[in-house]
């Protein structure tokens, strides 16, 4: 069964830093591609940022320059390390992955970004 866990996020100051992890199991880890989202209630979900099973990324261009995306084959974990946060940067937080022709996401993780 395949699960993604997401761990961290909280409360910070702009310009401030957080660091989100998504831990994938049930999968050949190595072989996916996953993505990190966000989503403000009653909004669509936006991509944020995305890395290949090739460690190809892409990002947003709201987030570029201060978010990166890495992964960790040997530890099935994909990080999101969020620097110089602004205001709108505050969200719910979701990794997500296409495996096997279904669509798994993680738990969701709030980052709040406020003075």
């Amino acid at each position: 069964q395949v699960q993604l866990v997401q761990s961290g996020g909280g409360l910070v100051q702009p310009g401030g830093s957080l660091l989100l992890s998504c831990v994938v199991s049930g999968a050949t880890f190595r072989l996916v591609a996953i993505s990190w989202h966000r989503q403000i209630l009653g909004t669509q979900r936006e991509l944020v940022a995305s890395i290949t099973s090739g460690g190809t990324t892409n990002y947003a261009d709201s987030v570029k320059g201060r978010f990166t995306i890495s992964r960790n084959n040997a530890a099935n974990t994909v990080y999101l390390q969020m620097n110089d946060l602004k205001t709108e940067d505050s969200s719910d937080y979701y990794c997500t992955s296409r495996i096997n022709g279904r669509t798994y996401w993680g738990q969701g993780t709030r980052v709040s970004v406020s003075s």
